[in-house]
C-alpha cells in the first residue's frame, strides 16, 4: 500500500510541475485508485500483484472513507465562508469579516462580552478623535487595533519634537508633518482593515454639526475648555454620545456624556471655564509621559465597550485618576437642572474637586 501512496504522490507534484490544473491532477489519481481497487476486487487473494498493492480491499475502503471525510470537510468549510464573505475580489461588506480580521480579531471574539456580533459593531462603527495629540494618539491606536471602521480624525497643528515624550502615534522623521496625516500614516501600517478620515483644520461651530453628523460616537482629547464646549454642543445637538478625557501633570480624568440615554452633557459638569491658572496647559505645568497613554487608552476602551454592548460605561461617573500616587476615584454624576445646553435634568453635577478645562496634551 505504501507504493501506491508513494507514487501517487508523485504523481500529483509531476503534475504541478508541469503546471497541469488541480482538475486534472485529481483525475490521474482516481484512475490510479480505480486500477488499485479492480486488482484487489478481480484478482485472487494470492496473487502478487494484490499483496504488492495492499493485499485487502478493506483497507483501501477505510483509507477512502477517511479521505471522503476529508475532503467533505474542507469543503463544507468553504461553502460556509463563500456564503458569509463577499465573492470575486469585491471588497468586504459592512459587518463581513475577512479571513484575515477573524485571525486578527480572535483576541476579542473568544471573549464572551464581544464575540463575533460585538466584533461586527466595531467594524460597522464611526467614530471621531478630536484632536490627535496627548489623549488623540493611544485613543487612535488602540481603536485602530480593535478594528473600528471608520475612524475621523480633526487636529490643524503639526508634529512637534516635543510631542514625542507623549505622542506615541508620531515619529521622530514626521516633524512639521500635519498630525492628522501622521496619525494616518501610522493607522494604515498599523491595520489595513480601518478606513482613516483626516481633517486637517480646527473645529469651529461653522463646520462641527455636518462634521458629527458622519460619526456614531465622539471622543474629545482637546487641550482648551472653548473646544470642549463646542464638542459637548455638537453631539448634544447630534444625539450621539461623547467620551471625554483630560489630563495635567499626574492626573486625569474620564467620563462618558450621553444626555439623549439619561446621562449628563459635559455642560451639566463642568458648565463655568475654569478661572485663570487654574487648569494650565501641558505646556505650561507638564505632563509626564505615559499619562496621557493611561488614559487615552482608557477612553478607547470605554469607546469598544460602548459600541460592543460589554459592561457597564461611565455614563453617569466620571472617574479621576492620579498617577502620582496611584490613586483611582469615582464621582457619580447627573443632568443639571436647566442646563442651556441639554436642556432640564434632575439632580446635581458632580463634586467640585473635578477640575474642568485640564488638557488633552
Amino acid at each position: 500500500m505504501l507504493w501506491v501512496l508513494l507514487v501517487a504522490a508523485g504523481l500529483w507534484f509531476v503534475g504541478r510541475a508541469l503546471g497541469a490544473s488541480v482538475a486534472a491532477r485529481v483525475a490521474v489519481l482516481v484512475m490510479l485508485l480505480a486500477a488499485v481497487l479492480f486488482v484487489q476486487l478481480a484478482l485472487p487473494p494470492e496473487n502478487p500483484l494484490r499483496a504488492a498493492t495492499g493485499g485487502s480491499a478493506r483497507a483501501w475502503a477505510i483509507l477512502l472513507g477517511a479521505a471522503g471525510v476529508a475532503i467533505a470537510y474542507v469543503w463544507g468549510l468553504r461553502l460556509l465562508r463563500r456564503r458569509v464573505a463577499p465573492a470575486g475580489g469585491m471588497p468586504p461588506q459592512p459587518g463581513v469579516l475577512s479571513d484575515s480580521e477573524l485571525d486578527r480579531y480572535a483576541r476579542h471574539i473568544v471573549l464572551r462580552e464581544i464575540g463575533g456580533p460585538g466584533q461586527r459593531r466595531l467594524k460597522q462603527a464611526r467614530v471621531l478623535v478630536v484632536g490627535a495629540g496627548g489623549l488623540g494618539a493611544p485613543a487612535l491606536l488602540y481603536l485602530g487595533a480593535a478594528g473600528v471602521g471608520t475612524l475621523g480624525v480633526i487636529d490643524d497643528d503639526t508634529v512637534s519634537v516635543s510631542n514625542l515624550q507623549r505622542q506615541v502615534i508620531h515619529t521622530d522623521a514626521r516633524q512639521g508633518t500635519a498630525k492628522v496625516f501622521s496619525a494616518r500614516a501610522t493607522l494604515a501600517a498599523l491595520n489595513p482593515h480601518v478606513a482613516v478620515r483626516p481633517y486637517n483644520r480646527r473645529l469651529t461651530d461653522a463646520i462641527a454639526a455636518d462634521l458629527f453628523a458622519d460619526y456614531d460616537l465622539v471622543l474629545d482629547g482637546s487641550d482648551s475648555f472653548e473646544t470642549r464646549t463646542l464638542v459637548n454642543a455638537a453631539t448634544v445637538a447630534a444625539g450621539i454620545p461623547l467620551i471625554s478625557g483630560a489630563i495635567a501633570q499626574w492626573e486625569g480624568q474620564l467620563s462618558l456624556y450621553d444626555p439623549a440615554r439619561g446621562g449628563p452633557c459635559y455642560a451639566c459638569v463642568f458648565p463655568e471655564a475654569p478661572a485663570p491658572g487654574l487648569a494650565p496647559s501641558c505646556a505650561e505645568a507638564g505632563v509626564v509621559g505615559a499619562l496621557p497613554g493611561v488614559i487615552g487608552s482608557m477612553m478607547a476602551l470605554e469607546a469598544v465597550k460602548l459600541i460592543a454592548g460589554a459592561g457597564a460605561g461611565l455614563r453617569g461617573r466620571l472617574q479621576l485618576y492620579d498617577g502620582l500616587w496611584g490613586e483611582t476615584r469615582m464621582v457619580a454624576t447627573r443632568p443639571r437642572p436647566g442646563c442651556p445646553v441639554c436642556g432640564a435634568g434632575q439632580g446635581r453635577g458632580a463634586s467640585p474637586d473635578a477640575v474642568a478645562g485640564q488638557g488633552g496634551g
